[in-house]
């Protein structure tokens, strides 16, 4: 039978870790001068995806 393929878009947002899936922070690629600082700053880095999420993640990446 043929392989399930895994949805290459979510390939290659989210990561996954030992408790969830690791992901980027939304709204930070462009149109950043009205945002202050601060929001610019919060939203640096990578964050757990919400587990209530986490299924449909798995089901995109065909994974565990």
């Amino acid at each position: 039978m043929p392989k399930m393929k895994t949805k290459s878009g979510a390939k290659k947002r989210f990561k996954p870790t030992a408790n969830g899936f690791k992901h980027k922070h939304a709204f930070k690629s462009h149109i950043l001068t009205k945002m202050s600082t601060k929001r610019k700053r919060q939203l640096r880095g990578t964050s757990l995806m919400h587990p209530s999420d986490k299924a449909k993640v798995e089901r995109m990446l065909r994974v565990r």
